[in-house]
């Protein structure tokens, strides 16, 4: 077994600044758990603390049921892996991997089993007689992780692994990644400021913000079902589109005026608010990207626009439009969809009607921006 729980995990620096706020998180044995949010929002502090690199200030942090606060890191039975790499330069690959089994005192025959065979796991077994200045940025990550792979720890733990790979090798080491916790019975937790990252790795996205959870769910969840705006503009790319409105009640009916038109809310959105009965309301309506298509005039709930900027992102369009109401927006609509005469007529300074169905819709509170369906 291999669970971690944080109860009531606080960060303060300087009896002033607080960096984490009442953290609490049960993490289940072999789950891959991600923590994402902006700079500055408490995770990477949140897993040195985990780690034993930070002091706990208030709180307790367990790994199989027992309390580590007062546990050298050495003595956690953890395993990190860092953004820098943090490789010895002047040990070859092997040496590298064998540092921290050496440090236990381990027979040269152990070490030689564990590193090869992580060496093999890792597609690095050619490059352990070199030094890491002869490797690329990527295999050095490789090396890394295979130092960490060799511990055979009961939790992983990934600050930013790949912020400092291009975007080529990112997606790379992310898919090596998965198939890596496919063959460690181990349990993972990653930072990542990336929500890409945090989509495609994680069982479950811990969205932070100034210290404070925002949301823990699956990827499914924190996209389809966001708890409150910050969370739904965070996890999406691009981000929602997002208005300040008015929710209309009509008897059981809802719609919004968006945009200068008017749009029946319907499917399990219309039902759930008809189910909570909830009232006429000024809202702050979101809409994601890739939910707007594209219309006519003859469309009663579609709204004109004029394109400002069209992104050729290859499989699809990013359309940044100006709406008669003066908002702007980003339609997302798939190459595949367009004809080479409808993508000639998407330029800039033309004018087109989008509209979304009112099974797309997101509707937070104008006060406090929790989502009006989680509440």
């Amino acid at each position: 077994m291999a669970t971690v729980k944080l109860t009531n995990v606080k960060k303060v620096y300087d009896n002033k600044v607080v960096a984490v706020h009442d953290f609490n998180l049960d993490i289940a044995d072999k789950e891959f758990i991600v923590f994402v949010g902006p700079s500055g929002c408490g995770k990477s502090t949140t897993l040195r603390m985990v780690a034993g690199l930070e002091d706990i200030s208030e709180g307790t942090v367990e790994i199989d049921g027992r309390v580590v606060n007062d546990l050298q890191p050495k003595d956690r039975d953890i395993a990190m892996v860092f953004q820098n790499y943090a490789l010895y330069p002047h040990l070859s690959v092997y040496d590298n991997m064998a540092f921290p089994l050496r440090l236990k005192h381990m027979s040269e025959d152990e070490i030689y089993n564990r590193v090869t065979s992580a060496a093999e796991t890792l597609g690095i077994t050619e490059y352990l007689m070199r030094k890491p200045r002869a490797l690329s940025g990527g295999q050095r990550q490789r090396v890394a992780i295979g130092r960490a792979m060799v511990r055979d720890s009961k939790v992983f733990l990934m600050d930013e692994p790949l912020s400092n790979l291009d975007a080529k090798l990112r997606n790379q080491m992310r898919a090596e990644i998965i198939l890596l916790r496919q063959k460690i019975d181990s349990t993972f937790i990653y930072v990542t400021h990336d929500q890409t990252e945090a989509m495609t790795l994680g069982d479950r996205i811990v969205v932070m913000k100034d210290g404070y959870i925002m949301q823990v769910g699956t990827p499914t969840e924190v996209f389809d079902m966001p708890a409150n705006l910050f969370v739904a503009e965070f996890i999406g790319a691009p981000k929602m589109n997002t208005m300040e409105t008015e929710l209309l009640r009509e008897g059981d009916a809802y719609f919004v005026n968006a945009y200068g038109a008017r749009i029946r809310v319907d499917g399990e959105k219309g039902e759930a608010l008809k189910s909570k009965q909830t009232p006429t309301q000024k809202i702050i309506l979101g809409v994601r990207p890739e939910h707007m298509q594209l219309s006519d005039a003859s469309n009663p709930e579609a709204f004109r626009c004029t394109v400002q900027v069209n992104e050729m992102m290859g499989s699809e369009l990013h359309i940044h439009a100006l709406t008669g109401t003066g908002a702007q927006i980003i339609v997302r609509i798939p190459t595949v969809d367009l004809s080479r005469e409808q993508r000639a007529s998407l330029g800039a300074g033309q004018e087109i009607y989008v509209t979304f169905t009112g099974k797309v819709m997101h509707f937070f509170d104008m006060e406090s921006q929790k989502n009006l369906l989680t509440e």
